[in-house]
């Protein structure tokens, strides 16, 4: 059973389990199960990773997909995530901006350049043992785009193999909060991970209760 945490006149929010797909491949997708079990058709706004959980919005008409899609083509939502990450990192806090390239296998590289760049501002905080917890905000809206961000200061996030970082029971990105104007009103949602057990070392620490209200942080 897929979690919806808010279910709208024009659309739904639901959370997306890390290591399910968005779409359909060898079996049935995110948005597929989600229109088995909410029996009625959903029109996709954005999507997440196939390794990422965390919060979708997803229309419930055609009109009110263009209408969302735009908001999200706009950078009109502000998006939140949490990640875990390993390593010493370059820095603690602060953006992290530069173009981004095609690497090897399906990967994606930061390049030192600034024509298109992918845009992220971060936090961050200690949490022992070599792992750190990150709040990330994406200014812009590219593949892979925090994944790449965190490798290219060397502290990759915990379990994403493909970019250099060591196993774990999952890789630890989340999608935790979402906020945006609908018809005139103001529409936050959030959500912690439900998976991962170094998460919960994350929403323990002092950090982290300031983090919780990401609107209140300086971005």
């Amino acid at each position: 059973m897929l979690k919806v945490i808010s279910d709208e006149a024009d659309f739904i929010v639901a959370v997306k389990p890390a290591g399910l797909s968005f779409h359909s491949e060898q079996g049935a997708g995110f948005v597929a199960l989600l229109e088995a079990q909410q029996a009625y058709k959903l029109y996709p706004v954005h999507r997440l990773d196939k390794v990422t959980s965390g919060l979708i919005v997803l229309a419930k008409s055609s009109q009110a997909a263009a209408s969302l899609t735009e908001l999200f083509s706009n950078r009109l939502v502000d998006k939140f995530y949490l990640a875990i990450t390993e390593g010493k990192p370059k820095k603690k806090q602060g953006w992290i901006k530069g173009d981004m390239s095609a690497s090897r296998r399906g990967t994606y590289k930061l390049e030192k350049t600034s024509n298109n760049p992918a845009v992220t501002r971060f936090y961050s905080t200690s949490l022992g043992e070599g792992l750190r917890g990150v709040i990330l905000k994406p200014f812009s809206g590219k593949t892979h785009q925090l994944r790449v961000a965190m490798k290219s200061i060397s502290s990759p996030i915990l379990g994403d193999t493909a970019y250099t970082s060591s196993p774990s029971d999952r890789v630890y990105l989340h999608a935790f909060a979402l906020s945006f104007q609908w018809q005139r009103q103001d529409k936050y949602f959030s959500y912690l991970p439900e998976s991962g057990k170094e998460f919960n070392k994350l929403v323990t620490t002092d950090a982290f209760q300031q983090w919780k209200a990401p609107l209140n942080l300086d971005w």
